[in-house]
């Protein structure tokens, strides 16, 4: 007998749209709403890397794909670095704390 035999997490999970299993499922992934900048608070954390490089990672933007697309390109323009988006996190390359406080806060973003 196995731990979970008989309850909801022996069971393959299925898609709440269709029914299917997850894996066989057709649906489309569910649309991200966006939200206006003014109504966003975002958070800045500076985070250590390898050999001591610091980045500045920025949570908490609700945005789509070409949407942190967008926003990085104008965040690494401002502050003259380098960036990425790794899991929805936007990630400034350098300790430019304040450079992107003020690039936020000038495009209508609540910075924490």
């Amino acid at each position: 007998m196995r731990l979970f035999e008989g309850t909801v997490f022996d069971r393959p999970p299925h898609c709440e749209k269709c029914g299917r299993l997850e894996t066989e499922c057709a649906c489309p992934p569910p649309a991200v709403v966006e939200i206006a900048p003014e109504k966003q608070t975002v958070r800045l954390q500076v985070e250590n890397r390898k050999r001591g490089k610091q980045v500045v990672a920025i949570r908490g933007v609700k945005l789509s794909e070409a949407g942190l697309d967008a926003l990085l390109t104008k965040l690494k323009n401002s502050c003259g670095a380098g960036g990425s988006i790794d899991d929805g996190v936007i990630e400034i390359q350098g300790g430019q704390v304040e450079r992107v406080r003020a690039a936020m806060e000038k495009l209508g973003y609540r910075v924490k």
